[in-house]
């Protein structure tokens, strides 16, 4: 079972010790019925804003939020390398590197870099090739870890020397 499915199947156990259905959780976290069922379903991970109504919907006390946040940026992270290592284009290499930054604004990450803001949304939307200083001066500052690092280092080479992702 993969993460973000385990991330599923444990918001689904929250649910049940709850003894809710997804009807009367989305009266409690503010969040249609669809869009509950989808934050379990296990195929994408629901955003954390999701996650936290959902938990806070079914009972869960607020000083268990940050234990929960941490699985979340977990599980979230581990999407981030996903993405790198399947991007074949300039633009999945910028979805890819803007998920890593994320929750971050281009201005704020000027600030922590010294890159221009308007760099940076190149290389997120796709337009630009980032040059690898400074893109490691980027994935750096967030805090990237070094299979973070790896990842993005392998597709800025495979993207920029146009050889096709290596099948698994």
């Amino acid at each position: 079972m993969d993460d973000v499915e385990a991330f599923a199947a444990a918001l689904q156990r929250v649910r049940r010790q709850a003894g809710l259905t997804y009807r009367e959780l989305a009266e409690h976290a503010h969040y249609s019925h669809a869009h509950l069922v989808r934050a379990t379903g296990g195929k994408q991970l629901p955003s954390w804003d999701v996650t936290a109504a959902f938990l806070a919907g079914c009972g869960v006390p607020a000083d268990l939020m940050p234990v929960w946040r941490r699985r979340w940026d977990s599980v979230n992270r581990e999407d981030v390398v996903e993405l790198l290592r399947t991007a074949e284009t300039l633009p999945e290499l910028g979805a890819a590197l803007a998920a890593l930054a994320r929750p971050r604004s281009s201005r704020n990450l000027e600030q922590l870099t010294g890159i221009p803001r308007t760099t940076i949304q190149a290389w997120f939307q796709g337009a630009r090739l980032p040059g690898r200083d400074r893109l490691d001066r980027l994935i750096r500052a967030v805090g990237a870890t070094p299979d973070e690092r790896s990842a993005v280092a392998e597709t800025l080479n495979r993207i920029s020397s146009g050889r096709p992702r290596a099948a698994a």
